[in-house]
């Protein structure tokens, strides 16, 4: 597998690398990480020389009974530098900067003597990442782990967001993030990724990147068994296991793990401003990647009353995406009829849709289709191969497959399967009922988006996306990458008067909150919810027209946890600017110094004033603002605003 390298596909360890100590230090020199070894293996993090993880355990448990970890010794220790830039063109910065420092730790076993393995560890300014390697060596050409012995260990008992699973390791990781502290995560419990602590230094998000050829990781309680820790709380790990019981991971050495990364930020903003997951994923492993084209999609009839498959109404969807100058439209379950059954057939269309007539009408409108897979559908097919090639065939832009709800380690390779197979045909991909995504759109960007959140749907059926909900997502969930949350409801309510209906689907919020996710939430090709009669003449419906789905540049403007979030994306020569508040009315003041200097004419999409009881009604502005000025945004009850910025001299929307 790849990845036993100098992090999977990242620079190989150069000549300059030098040996030294067992200790290394950010590039800003504020963040510093020490290895312990001997009877135990730990790490210990500081921030500005204050401890902020402390003599956390390292280890895998093999299944022959070793304890890689226990009674060691280091035999060497490499470090080396790296500052690089990297582009991502769907994402949240174009120019990526990846500055790190780096030690690999070389480890060997005192009892039983001679076993190796080594501990990458890497140090950058918003962060720090370990990952486990297994070298090729006698006595271990294959191996099974039974236990992964990670630990993070914190000093006090900190406030924390936490989304749990109920279902043991199975679920479609949908989960609200909530709010509480440390000693609440019990050791039977089942803590998804990323896990956002608030300690006295910073903000602490818990996560992973680089998922390949592994199980996913969790978090749970663990005894602190620190002597003379007082009040701290150590996390440990758990592995989804493997469905044919044999461990947890199963391979052959040389192997590496996923990366465990501690996001760190002075306040939560900056989390979300970070590019440490996708720096610590392995680089793009398609040659020619010109063919994956960003954009916003329809979404034919499930959200706003049941499944109408049939051709008229996929014609109003793809006539919608047209319109609204949308590149994509996605044909959703039932369009090769009964789903999940042994008779299902992934190549047979529907008799009530003319595939033939939707394809037609939709190369006319400009339009490309997205056509919905149910994952045991795929996974019985015998030749996957000659399906993609009939889809590459009829035009398809991409596949959405539904329903996987695990993260052991066959179905995160099911995963790289079927990405690598789909790129070979030019479709994208979109998992639902996924689990996060922990960097795997670099690897392979045209895996372009996944759900693995709890988004619009669950507003049919319950009242659960609330708006300090929607507020939590980007400093948890959107951490990891993008998510389907499938924004963009016009049957806008306030919580009080909010109601769930599966046959005309509401949204918490106002208009304008409703807008802003299009800027604060991340998702390269964003799948756009409600009906065509909802947005036909609607005020907002215009900014859906014009706000990209990704960006040269974002700034965190204001934030607070599950409270508010104002945020600034650059695209190409302009800006968009999102707000949005949780229950209470707020108004914020925003500093427009990231405009460069000039002119630039502002629209503004806001709450009206009886936005708090007309949760639909909103009111636009235009001004000339320049980089000097102030703007003060009042945001109703569960409101928000969106901004567009533009050059003095472009032309007039």
């Amino acid at each position: 597998m790849a990845g036993v390298s100098a992090g999977a596909g990242q620079q190989a360890a150069t000549p300059g690398a030098t040996r030294g100590g067992t200790s290394l230090k950010s590039p800003d020199g504020l963040l510093e990480l020490s290895v312990s070894a001997g009877k135990s293996l730990s790490y210990t993090v500081r921030l500005d020389t204050e401890i902020l993880v402390r003599d956390a355990k390292l280890g895998l448990q093999l299944a022959d009974g070793t304890e890689l970890g226990a009674n060691v010794k280091v035999a060497a220790a490499e470090h080396r530098r790296v500052d690089d830039t990297w582009e991502n063109p769907w994402g949240k910065r174009r120019k990526v900067r990846d500055q790190f420092n780096e030690m690999r730790v070389t480890l060997r076993q005192q009892r039983p003597e001679g076993r190796a393995f080594e501990v990458l560890f890497r140090a950058y300014n918003d962060g720090v990442a370990f990952r486990y390697v297994l070298p090729a060596q006698p006595g271990l050409g294959s191996f099974v782990i039974e236990r992964e012995r990670t630990e993070f260990a914190f000093g006090g008992d900190y406030p924390c967001f936490a989304g749990q699973q109920e279902q043991g390791f199975h679920g479609p990781q949908e989960w609200e993030f909530k709010p509480g502290a440390l000693s609440q995560l019990k050791p039977e419990a089942v803590v998804g990724l990323p896990l956002l602590i608030h300690t006295p230094l910073a903000w602490v998000a818990v996560g992973e990147a680089d998922l390949r050829d592994w199980a996913g990781m969790w978090l749970c309680g663990a005894p602190d068994l620190k002597a003379g820790a007082k009040g701290g709380v150590t996390l440990g790990t758990r592995l989804a296991p493997r469905p044919d019981h044999k461990g947890l991971v199963a391979g052959v050495t040389p192997h590496a793990s996923p990366w465990r990364a501690l996001l760190i930020g002075r306040n939560a903003g900056r989390l979300i401003e970070s590019d440490l997951i996708l720096n610590l994923a392995a680089p793009c492993q398609l040659a020619d990647t010109s063919w994956i084209r960003p954009g916003k999609m329809a979404w034919d009839h499930w959200w706003s009353g049941d499944v109408k498959m049939d051709t008229a109404t996929i014609k109003e969807y793809i006539q919608l995406a047209a319109d609204m100058g949308w590149p994509y439209q996605l044909v959703d379950w039932q369009w090769y009829g009964p789903f999940n059954k042994p008779e299902a057939d992934i190549t047979k269309v529907n008799p009530a849709l003319d595939m033939d007539e939707a394809r037609r009408f939709a190369k006319e409108k400009g339009v490309r289709l997205w056509l919905w897979l149910y994952h045991s559908d795929v996974e019985r097919t015998a030749d996957l191969d000659r399906v993609l090639a009939l889809y590459e065939q009829w035009g398809i832009a991409g596949i959405k497959i539904d329903f996987m709800d695990r993260d052991d380690q066959p179905m995160v390779n099911w995963y790289e399967t079927i990405t690598r197979a789909a790129a070979a045909h030019h479709l994208m991909v979109n998992f639902h009922g996924a689990f996060k995504t922990s960097g795997f759109n670099r690897t392979y960007p045209n895996q372009i988006t996944r759900e693995g959140i709890l988004g619009n749907e669950y507003n049919r059926w319950s009242a659960r996306v609330t708006p300090e909900h929607k507020l939590t997502l980007p400093f948890t969930r959107f951490l990891e990458g993008p998510a389907d949350f499938t924004p963009g409801g016009f049957l806008n309510r306030q919580p009080a008067k909010f109601k769930a209906d599966g046959g005309a689907a509401e949204v918490q919020g106002t208009r304008a909150a409703e807008l802003a996710l299009f800027v604060l939430y991340d998702s390269p090709v964003c799948c756009v919810c409600d009906a065509p009669g909802h947005y036909r003449d609607q005020p907002g419906a215009d900014f859906l027209k014009v706000v990209p789905t990704v960006w040269d540049d974002t700034r965190v403007l204001d934030a607070e946890v599950g409270r508010h979030l104002v945020m600034a994306r650059r695209s190409g020569d302009q800006w968009f600017l999102g707000g949005m508040t949780d229950s209470s009315a707020r108004e914020i003041s925003i500093k427009l110094d990231f405009l460069p200097k000039g002119r630039w004419r502002l629209r503004l999409w806001k709450d009206a004033l009886d936005s708090g009881e007309n949760a639909e009604h909103l009111d636009t502005l235009e001004r000339v603002v320049t980089a000097s000025d102030t703007l003060t945004l009042s945001m109703a009850p569960a409101g928000g605003c969106v901004g567009w910025f533009q050059p003095q001299e472009a032309s007039a929307p």
